[in-house]
């Protein structure tokens, strides 16, 4: 008899890891689900108002912004990634497409992407071995997209002490070598 099927974290774990190197502490995160959302062409003032009676925030460009429910994260003009609880919105797209209809394309992304989540009380000092987006000047609320060890990733910054990439799933393991490669050099 096979064994059934059975989960693993982009590292694959059983369960996500979580690793502190000196002063700072990543942590793989697989309790967020993510869906693409695109406002439709002449459709952006309906994606506008869905959002905003949802509770959905679309925030502005280089911004992220969280709400009760929902986060969002800016990827271009009138295009956002939503973020959302795993253990409540699975099946985001599911909950999101009544809630846009037609007025938006929305695609699902959370198997697409890796989440670590790190903590640091300077985190600034720790992108400058990792990337050319420069923490001093993003305050909290910034995304952006940039490159890390060569691969595309978003750069959310949460707080002053908290930053979450999302990476390629597919490599998973080369992002979190650059992330501890990087913590190794602030010892």
């Amino acid at each position: 008899m096979a064994n059934p099927l059975k989960s693993l974290t982009p590292l694959g774990h059983d369960t996500p890891i979580t690793e502190t190197i000196g002063a700072v502490t990543i942590t793989e995160n697989t309790g967020t689900a993510l869906a693409s959302l695109a406002s439709r062409l002449g459709r952006e003032a309906e994606v506008a108002s869905a959002a905003a009676a949802a509770g959905i925030p679309l925030p502005g460009p280089g911004r992220s912004l969280s709400a009760t429910l929902y986060a969002a994260i800016w990827l271009g003009p009138a295009q956002w990634m939503i973020e959302a609880a795993f253990i409540t919105h699975e099946d985001i797209t599911a909950q999101l497409k009544p809630i846009f209809g037609e007025a938006a394309s929305i695609t699902e992304q959370t198997d697409a992407w890796v989440r670590f989540d790190i903590t640091a009380s300077d985190l600034p000092a720790l992108f400058e071995r990792l990337c050319n987006h420069d923490l001093r000047r993003a305050g909290v609320g910034a995304a952006t997209r940039t490159v890390i060890d060569h691969l595309g990733c978003y750069v959310i910054r949460r707080s002053e002490t908290e930053v979450t990439i999302l990476g390629p799933r597919s490599s998973a393991h080369s992002l979190h070598h650059a992330l501890t490669t990087a913590a190794k050099a602030l010892l």
